[in-house]
């Protein structure tokens, strides 16, 4: 009887775990699925021609940012709409034109006391390539910070949730 309670305890134990890494890997397969589409575009248009990172940036649209190089060796950044709206287009920015990652994570820890940045993505909202800071306060409170990309002035907060 003891075997048959081990048996079924590990039994149910293992199925929980592959279900759940089952649903969580399905869960992430659109977003995947987006990524690579928007990876292809940015190469079939010329636009890069090595991509090196690409991420989801949801504002009032949704764009995919890829990064990567052109043929000219140039660091670039392609925004890549994820809708059919036909309204937006394929925007894009080159690095040196605007603040990096670690500047733009700099400037918000010279403005708030950070205790730790939770991510930093670079997305296209209202014709500005933006830098979206995600940040815990000391006070363990959750923060947005938007800084614009061409240099760095903030272009909206949202602070303590």
């Amino acid at each position: 009887m003891k075997k048959w309670v081990i048996f079924i305890s590990v039994f149910i134990i293992s199925l929980s775990l592959v279900i759940s890494i089952f649903v969580i890997w399905t869960a992430g397969q659109p977003f995947k699925d987006v990524k690579d589409k928007a990876e292809q575009i940015a190469i079939s248009e010329n636009k890069l021609v090595q991509v090196t990172d690409s991420e989801v940036f949801n504002g009032k649209h949704t764009y995919t940012t890829v990064s990567g190089k052109d043929e000219n060796g140039i660091e670039k950044v392609v925004f890549i709409p994820t809708t059919n709206n036909k309204e937006l287009i394929i925007e894009e920015v080159q690095m040196k034109d605007g603040i990096s990652k670690n500047q733009a994570i700099k400037i918000v820890q010279d403005e708030f006391k950070v205790k730790k940045v939770l991510h930093t993505k670079l997305g296209w909202e209202q014709d500005n390539a933006i830098w979206e800071i995600t940040f815990l306060n000391e006070n363990d409170k959750l923060n947005y910070v938007y800084l614009l990309f061409e240099n760095g002035k903030w272009w909206k907060r949202i602070l303590n949730l």
